[in-house]
């Protein structure tokens, strides 16, 4: 083997075991986060083992060995002369702030998800057939909403809406509001807390999620917000001033069929808000290491998704600004404009009469 090769070959087999480094620390995160051993982390300061077992009730053996593979994962810290183990802010933002745009702890949960229902994925690969969304693990459902949610309340309100032409001024005086795709609805309760003239109406075609939206619904008080099961290209309601679709138009079978009902269920000068995965138009510009991770879920999750729907067009989770745009205007949008951006996502406004 030449140097080069030998250099080469060093170097893939150093990334693959640091993907199995992190594929073990994910799990390992989870399970932190799960037992509370984070956050008790967090509110002790440095603490030594016993202390932490104490105040967890995990079984010490197993939180000793838990914590030695969070220190050399460099999850968390240890003070070898006091034997005390403690987390940094930025560990604690990353590992234990839920609720937080910073936690990616519904990330990890989306990741187990995937592997807790290994033996459908790996048939559904082989076999080429769909797999709708109601088959995946509700460690799954949980995960997305957990991971997706802190960023609706970091940017929805605050910055998406008002991006969008003369909208935010609508919503506070009385607007009709479509969530399509909403799953377990926390997009739309984050616009009916925000706009109690409006209302805002959220559909989803995955039953057990609308439940689960139903009731935070209630526990909000909430009079101003409905949910309906429904399939995003036949969802009822019209004149609407918004129509909004969070992180699923790549999900779907038909994305240029559900662009067209909602583009007819829209008041003449209503807007489309859709929100999608940030990606560049190429392979080249996604091979990165975000960009690798939504090509994971897409493979998993996103395309199997949109084939169960009899896919004429399944986008997957990096679609990219360009394909997106031309399935609005495919769907009939004369206006489509890249009206806003964080790191993980893109915001377009699409109009129908400009």
């Amino acid at each position: 083997m030449s140097d080069q090769a030998s250099q080469q070959s060093e170097e893939i087999t150093g990334k693959v075991f640091a993907d199995i480094a992190g594929a073990i620390g994910v799990l390992m995160a989870f399970l932190g986060d799960q037992a509370g051993v984070y956050k008790a982390m967090e509110n002790a300061g440095p603490a030594t083992l016993e202390k932490l077992s104490d105040i967890t009730g995990v079984n010490q053996r197993y939180l000793q060995e838990w914590l030695a593979c969070n220190t050399a994962q460099g999850y968390c810290q240890y003070n070898d002369s006091t034997n005390e183990y403690f987390l940094t802010q930025e560990q604690a933002a990353l590992f234990a702030h839920e609720g937080e745009p910073t936690c990616l702890q519904g990330f990890f949960q989306c990741i187990v998800a995937q592997y807790e229902t290994h033996e459908t994925a790996s048939d559904v690969f082989k076999s080429g057939r769909g797999r709708p969304w109601g088959e995946h693990s509700n460690c799954c459902f949980c995960g997305t909403d957990r991971f997706f949610r802190p960023g609706y309340a970091a940017n929805l309100i605050s910055s998406w809406i008002p991006s969008l032409q003369g909208m935010e001024g609508k919503l506070a005086a009385g607007a009709r509001v479509a969530d399509v795709g909403c799953g377990h609805g926390s997009s739309t309760i984050l616009m009916a807390k925000q706009f109690p003239q409006s209302t805002i109406i959220g559909y989803d075609f995955h039953e057990p999620s609308i439940e689960i939206a139903r009731q935070k619904a209630r526990d909000e008080g909430l009079s101003n917000v409905e949910f309906h099961v429904s399939d995003a290209g036949s969802f009822e309601g019209k004149d609407f001033d918004l129509a909004c679709i969070f992180d699923a138009l790549h999900d779907m079978g038909d994305p240029v069929g559900v662009a067209q009902h909602i583009r007819n269920s829209l008041k003449d000068d209503g807007s489309f808000m859709l929100v999608e995965p940030l990606a560049g138009d190429t392979l080249q510009e996604n091979s990165n290491p975000l960009g690798a991770i939504f090509y994971g879920f897409s493979t998993l999750i996103c395309v199997p998704t949109a084939i169960a729907q009899d896919a004429s067009y399944a986008l997957g989770a990096q679609a990219g600004e360009k394909r997106l745009s031309q399935v609005l205007r495919d769907a009939g949008f004369t206006s489509v404009e890249r009206v806003n951006e964080t790191p993980s996502n893109m915001v377009l406004e699409a109009r129908g009469n400009v």
